[in-house]
């Protein structure tokens, strides 16, 4: 495993492309309480074609960001006890709730509820094994499963999430990633790094922009910034399987208003993103390492994959998206 927190090309250059994870590997998890998940989740098993026996419903309090730990391990129990062991993923069909006392909701369901993964004030928490780790069953391999949520602002636009990613299946996209280098010195912190993913022997374009904002592009794969909101947005064209996000402190805070949330990335067409869901200061290790997201996925990887094991501490952020849209997987013979 390469070391937590440092955004290096461990296990990056292998010549072999990834076996990315498939449909039946991954489970979906359906909150009956909230009829946004109850379609979401039928919508997402019916065009996956996730199996049946992948499909685990629970029941969680709707209509709040946040919920507590009593709440959540009942459910994740159920989780646990209700889904084959082939199932190495996990996909949760809402919006919210984002949050479990002071974890991620994705980071709770993948490992538990772990206060190690928990911090107060500007300080590390556990790394995760998944990092930049080149298994390809992580719940064989590690006990975890990965999570993401199935988010969206609206039935309508979590749909267009789970058609965006569908599309994306080995397009082999022309596309460019960019990394921007902003003004905003406290969010910027990941730009030290970013000669790691601009040395990438990769079929993508990756270009630095020393900006504050992109605008006008219409080939856009990846988009890492740093900034509390993020302006232009309707000037681009995402790519079908867009990944982007903005290091700030409260992105994953997705019925928040005081940042931008990492839905705004959706509505603009990502298919993709990540957000803090409290305030965790600006260690770049908890957030997503832009050269490990970029090479994984250009190896084949789902977008769960790639970045999920792009964090190496996941703690205090979520992971929304589609997680099986894998723009590089090789189409079947």
């Amino acid at each position: 495993m390469c070391a937590a927190g440092l955004a290096t090309s461990c296990g990056l250059a292998a010549p072999h492309r990834a076996a990315a994870l498939e449909a039946r590997e991954l489970g979906v998890v359906v909150n009956t309480a909230d009829p946004y998940s109850v379609e979401i989740g039928e919508y997402y098993v019916r065009r996956r074609g996730i199996p049946r026996a992948n499909v685990v419903f629970v029941t969680l309090p709707v209509g709040h960001g946040e919920i507590t730990r009593a709440a959540f391990e009942p459910a994740r129990a159920q989780v646990q006890a209700g889904l084959p062991r082939s199932v190495q993923a996990l996909a949760l069909a809402w919006t919210a709730p984002y949050r479990v006392e002071c974890l991620s909701v994705t980071t709770a369901f993948a490992f538990g509820f772990d206060p190690a993964f928990c911090a107060e004030g500007c300080r590390r928490t556990r790394a995760s094994p998944y990092f930049d780790s080149p298994s390809a069953a992580p719940f064989r391999d590690l006990g975890l499963r990965p999570a993401m949520l199935l988010a969206g602002s609206s039935v309508a636009e979590g749909k267009a999430l789970i058609d965006r990613g569908m599309t994306a299946d080995s397009s082999f996209p022309s596309g460019t990633a960019y990394l921007l280098s902003t003004s905003d010195r406290a969010r910027n912190a990941r730009a030290s790094r970013y000669a790691l993913a601009t040395a990438l022997d990769v079929p993508v374009r990756v270009r630095r922009v020393d900006a504050d904002a992109l605008r006008d592009r219409r080939d856009v794969l990846f988009y890492f910034t740093g900034a509390v909101s993020v302006a232009g947005l309707d000037t681009l064209r995402f790519l079908p399987g867009a990944i982007a996000d903005h290091l700030t402190s409260t992105g994953g805070v997705l019925d928040g208003h005081d940042q931008m949330s990492v839905l705004r990335w959706l509505e603009a067409g990502v298919t993709a993103s990540y957000g803090a869901v409290m305030e965790p200061c600006n260690f770049p290790a908890k957030f997503p390492q832009p050269a490990v997201v970029i090479a994984r996925y250009a190896r084949g990887e789902t977008a769960i994959e790639a970045y999920w094991k792009s964090v190496a501490w996941p703690g205090q952020g979520v992971f929304v998206g589609e997680p099986l849209a894998a723009p590089f997987r090789p189409r079947a013979r």
